[in-house]
């Protein structure tokens, strides 16, 4: 799943793991769920995400 979601490429964000298609790295959305967000929060927050994008996000990180 976060295969599908999840990037690098060193021209976007630094190189950091980030959102395909955005430049939303998931390191922000790792610290807005530590943060207390939900993933709808996040989304109503940065409309260019999904709840998919989030749960993707936060595999990737081991969050999930």
């Amino acid at each position: 799943m976060s295969e599908d979601r999840i990037v690098v490429d060193p021209n976007v964000c630094l190189g950091e793991p980030h959102i395909k298609g955005t430049e939303r790295p998931v390191s922000l959305i790792v610290q807005l769920t530590e943060a207390g967000m939900s993933p709808e929060e996040i989304v109503a927050a940065y409309s260019e995400l999904t709840v998919e994008d989030v749960k993707a996000a936060l595999a990737y990180a081991g969050k999930a």
